[in-house]
């Protein structure tokens, strides 16, 4: 009661100081006061949403001969493959441009991690990068700002200043789906996608259902932001998940070698401080990287060379990528293309390898000797 007391009675303090226009720290007043980090701020869900559809299909008739597999796998291409040479069923929308303030927000594109591959710069300096494979990626549906409001999932925070875009990745056979998933691509006519991502985008960077995504819609040289879940651990101790040291092999303990030890119940505190590391389900957790730039691209096989090796999920797991959020990672004096690139940006001779000005190709020399004569 005493400390509490006070306590209040410092607050007084500060308060009064700085309606005197003076300036005095908390600090100094009193010396209870700490500093405590919240790890997690909300409970993990595992509830799937209302408003999401089911996705796969429980039960897939598998006794079907070869012949007749063969058949429904053809009848299947030769009833998309007419749609996806053309999928836009209206005219070309407008193009918008791209501004810096207000901060034009481009749609974003869903890729398969590959792996990790060693790039070299002409300096001789080794870097690592992630290979990130942009997949059959198509829109599938644009909602404007005024309809994004009314959707389920909408945050308040973001008000009407954006509007949301459907990107699939990944179309595959429709019998794996449920009639209710395949009718979300009915308006477009493309084949249903195995993975769907909504991204926020600004009006002038709208993009129309059935418009196809590659990674040109990214250029070498671009910093990107990368999100994907971590891998999944499950529930597991306070060694594996926090790293932590755990009590002696021997000398006197007896059934407590990775057990976490002592958690800090003073009895002036009388409880445990939010955040302690304490053991608990380890992984799939969203994950963002900022800043990441783009050395090298493959456009035959459309997979970007993304600076780094620890992005997050495991090989073969889609990863969200768009366009940098950091303010000095920008160029607005070369601006991206707007809103993706088409095929009438694209050079006419568009080489199989892009590469960075800083980064080695393996076509050159290593070394060079100066001419003696």
């Amino acid at each position: 009661m005493a400390s509490s007391l006070k306590l209040a009675a410092s607050l007084r303090t500060v308060l009064w100081n700085s309606t005197a226009n003076s300036v005095t720290h908390i600090s100094s007043c009193c010396s209870c006061l700490f500093y405590q980090q919240t790890r997690h701020l909300r409970k993990r869900s595992h509830n799937i949403p209302a408003w999401r559809v089911k996705q796969y299909e429980q039960h897939v008739e598998d006794d079907i001969s070869v012949e007749s597999e063969k058949f429904i796998k053809t009848a299947i291409h030769d009833h998309y493959k007419s749609v996806i040479k053309s999928p836009l069923k209206e005219a070309p929308w407008e193009r918008g441009t791209w501004t810096q303030w207000p901060k034009t927000l481009r749609t974003g594109v869903l890729a398969l991690k590959l792996g990790v591959l060693p790039q070299w710069t002409k300096k001789g300096e080794k870097i690592y990068t992630t290979l990130l494979q942009v997949l059959d990626n198509h829109v599938i549906n644009y909602r404007n700002p005024a309809e994004a409001t009314k959707l389920a999932a909408w945050h308040p925070m973001w008000r009407n200043k954006y509007g949301a875009v459907v990107v699939g990745a990944l179309g595959t056979d429709p019998r794996m789906f449920t009639p209710e998933y395949n009718n979300l691509f009915r308006k477009t006519g493309l084949p249903p996608k195995r993975k769907l991502a909504r991204f926020l985008v600004t009006p002038n960077a709208a993009v129309q259902p059935g418009t196809p995504l590659s990674c040109l819609h990214f250029r070498v040289g671009d910093y990107v932001d990368v999100q994907a879940r971590t891998i999944e651990h499950g529930f597991q101790g306070v060694i594996k998940r926090w790293r932590m040291k755990g009590l002696p092999a021997s000398h006197g303990v007896t059934k407590a070698h990775r057990r976490i030890g002592s958690i800090g119940g003073r009895p002036d505190r009388s409880a445990i401080k939010k955040g302690k590391k304490m053991p608990g389900h380890m992984g799939g957790d969203w994950s963002t990287l900022r800043g990441l730039k783009i050395w090298r691209i493959n456009t035959k096989y459309n997979v970007l060379y993304v600076n780094g090796k620890n992005i997050p999920g495991r090989i073969h797991s889609f990863i969200r990528i768009t366009d940098t959020k950091l303010p000095h990672k920008e160029s607005p004096d070369n601006p991206p293309h707007m809103p993706t690139c088409f095929v009438e940006d694209q050079p006419e001779n568009l080489p199989e390898n892009l590469y960075a000005d800083d980064l080695f190709q393996f076509t050159e020399p290593s070394l060079t000797f100066p001419d003696e004569s």
